[in-house]
């Protein structure tokens, strides 16, 4: 922008020039755009955590539904060996 542009903002749907506020108001302003973007990088986190917490227990479960196989199987196997050594 140039050197007699002003940057125009809205508070609580009021237009403002940035410029004209005083320079703790202008801290406010920055602390909020500030947050603003933490709390938009923070839902990005938190997607990627629910998709991560998903995917392990999604993983976790077929773990267990094939240690379960294996059990049956090897219970299927120990049967049938000891109805042969009988």
């Amino acid at each position: 922008m140039g050197k007699n542009e002003k940057t125009p903002i809205t508070i609580n749907g009021e237009e403002h020039n940035f410029e004209d506020l005083t320079e703790q108001q202008q801290a406010m302003v920055n602390h909020i755009a500030d947050l603003d973007k933490k709390l938009g990088s923070l839902g990005f986190n938190m997607d990627q955590l629910h998709v991560g917490k998903k995917a392990f227990t999604d993983m976790l479960t077929i773990s267990l539904a094939d240690n379960t196989k294996e059990i049956a199987d090897t219970e299927e196997v120990n049967e049938e060996l000891r109805s042969v050594t009988r």
